[in-house]
């Protein structure tokens, strides 16, 4: 009886929900890897049940497994940790090959400060001895959508700046195609864009479009943003990384446009109008 060889995180999210239907039409085996086994999709995949933090379920989840698709867990202070616990289980499992959904500019000093969780935990799976890829996506298209008030307006320090957003389908698929032969993706890190950078005043303009509603853009100061976000009562990295959302596209880390799309699977990226169109309903 064959092993299975390809485990997915995240499945219950977006882009791993993504991943595990593609295999699933392909016919491909593969184990989801879930907190909550309840919300798993139904896909006649094994469902294991664990959390990132419980190092023994993950290990014998990931006994056999030869490549991982780790979905970077939610935005918490402890997330890095999480991570680590995730790949030093799939070390002591055995696990050949990590596939890490990381971000764009991963670094330590990166202006978007979550990013430098991203740059945290690639530099885990490196010091595992692992192999890898590293997706790193840039911000996901369709969560345009949710930047604008209730009254359509777009508000943070982002100026002119553009942002090459990056569909969730596209990355999906591309996780999918490096799960297949990620000997083809050995050690590589993968920037993942859309076909083109846009400013927030543009990202307006399309919302407009494609929900018939008017959208705007208002470039707020630094004290405007952490002033409009105080009411959330959110903690101080949450809000800083909020607001480092904007900065990052104002200071030109987003704007570069990565041909990685279109050459991995072999048609165009999906553009900001096309993910809005078709994102699932919130």
């Amino acid at each position: 009886m064959g092993m299975t060889t390809i485990a997915l995180t995240g499945a219950t999210g977006t882009i791993g929900g993504l991943v595990a239907r593609t295999l699933a039409e392909r016919d491909v085996e593969a184990r989801l890897l879930v907190r909550d086994p309840d919300r798993a999709p139904r896909l006649g995949l094994p469902v294991w049940a664990c959390s990132y933090d419980e190092g023994a379920a993950l290990r014998e989840a990931l006994a056999g497994v030869d490549v991982l698709l780790l979905v970077s867990a939610h935005e918490t202070a402890d997330r890095v940790d999480l991570h680590r616990s995730v790949v030093g289980a799939a070390a002591d499992a055995g696990v050949e090959h990590v596939v890490y959904t990381s971000f764009v500019g991963a670094a330590p000093d990166a202006g978007f400060t979550l990013a430098r969780d991203h740059g945290a935990t690639e530099d885990i799976v490196r010091d595992a001895g692992l192999t890898h890829t590293f997706l790193r996506d840039n911000f996901y298209a369709e969560v345009f959508a949710h930047f604008a008030g209730d009254d359509g307006v777009i508000r943070g320090p982002a100026g002119q700046g553009r942002v090459a957003a990056v569909s969730q389908r596209d990355v999906a698929a591309v996780a999918a195609e490096v799960l297949l032969d990620p000997a083809a993706h050995r050690d590589a890190t993968h920037d993942l864009t859309g076909p083109e950078a846009f400013t927030l005043d543009e990202a307006a303009r399309v919302l407009t479009e494609v929900t018939g509603r008017p959208h705007s853009f208002h470039d707020e100061t630094l004290d405007e943003a952490r002033a409009s976000r105080a009411d959330y009562g959110a903690p101080d990295w949450q809000v800083d990384a909020w607001i480092s959302t904007y900065t990052a596209i104002r200071d030109g880390e987003l704007d570069a446009v990565s041909d990685a799309v279109p050459t991995i699977l072999g048609r165009p990226a999906i553009s900001l109008a096309e993910a809005l169109r078709d994102a699932p309903a919130s």
